[in-house]
């Protein structure tokens, strides 16, 4: 028996038209699901103008940072089309740190039969440099503000000049780790000196955050020698911070020179992949059309 008053059908209007948004709603959020999954999967094969795949970009992070680091670049080059990956760097040694990074380049299953352009930051320059030996997948190397080792350097030997080169106690926490080996430590700089030296050139209150979250390299990876370098068989490029005062502007040109890199300088300081992402992102970009 139907009730005919009107205050009742109101609320039946009310029901059903709550019901028909909830299951529109529903769709469009399945849809959504889809297109997601769908520009995902596009996003691995995506083209250039001229209908070539693009490349893969590997980011490769450096000292007392994480694969945050490189947010401000990834999001630029996704914007662009290009499928992104920064896998952590595990920052216990050079060729530990440089075997992850291979084995990652070369048994990962999304990367396989892809050109790679590997780019690398710092400290993560040396391990870029070392694990894209006999990766075939990688067309190119770009160093940011990074070190370019030849065979036989340590990272003491090359950063003559760095604000980090003082005595390690007034710079760093020294703080042991277990299963190092004898006498081996975990180094993070101390907060007041990754204001002043590590993070020059962005608001404090960002350095007191990158202060807060960093991960510490060991001590014994400083002076453990580089292998082979991949930049005499690759083409490379190298963004230089002229305000660097971790890796001394100076000191890059001259590894940049002797690697026969492209050379790109930025008015930045060590972290120019966070102070100037798109002068990064650009030259980034130049060398995946250049080789891919």
């Amino acid at each position: 028996m139907s009730d005919s008053r009107p205050g009742h059908r109101a609320r039946l209007r009310l029901i059903l038209a709550g019901c028909v948004a909830a299951a529109v709603g529903a769709i469009a959020f399945l849809a959504a699901i889809s297109e997601g999954a769908t520009a995902r999967g596009a996003s691995s094969r995506a083209l250039s103008p001229g209908g070539v795949t693009r490349p893969l970009i590997v980011l490769e992070h450096g000292a007392w940072a994480d694969a945050s680091s490189w947010r401000r670049v990834s999001a630029r080059l996704q914007h662009d089309g290009y499928t992104v990956y920064a896998p952590p760097n595990p920052l216990r040694g050079l060729p530990s740190d440089s075997a992850y990074l291979h084995a990652f380049l070369t048994e990962d299953a999304a990367l396989q039969g892809r050109s790679i352009v590997l780019v690398g930051h710092s400290y993560g320059g040396a391990v870029i440099t070392n694990a894209a030996v006999g990766a075939p997948g990688v067309r190119a190397l770009v160093y940011v503000d990074a070190f370019i080792p030849d065979q036989g350097q340590s990272l003491l030997q090359l950063d003559t000049g760095s604000c980090l080169g003082g005595n390690p106690p007034d710079l760093f926490d020294l703080v042991p780790y277990p299963g190092g080996p004898p006498g081996d430590v975990d180094t993070y700089i101390r907060t007041s000196v990754v204001a002043s030296c590590f993070a020059t050139g962005l608001p404090a209150r960002q350095a007191a955050i990158i202060a807060a979250t960093q991960r510490p390299l060991a001590a014994s990876t400083l002076s453990e020698p580089s292998g082979p370098p991949a930049w005499k068989t690759l083409p490379s490029w190298a963004v230089v911070g002229t305000a660097d005062k971790v890796i001394p502007p100076a000191q890059q040109l001259m590894m940049a020179d002797h690697a026969g890199a492209h050379i790109t300088r930025v008015s930045a300081g060590h972290l120019s992949l966070i102070s100037a992402p798109q002068a990064v992102t650009d030259v980034i970009e130049h060398a995946a059309r250049a080789t891919g």
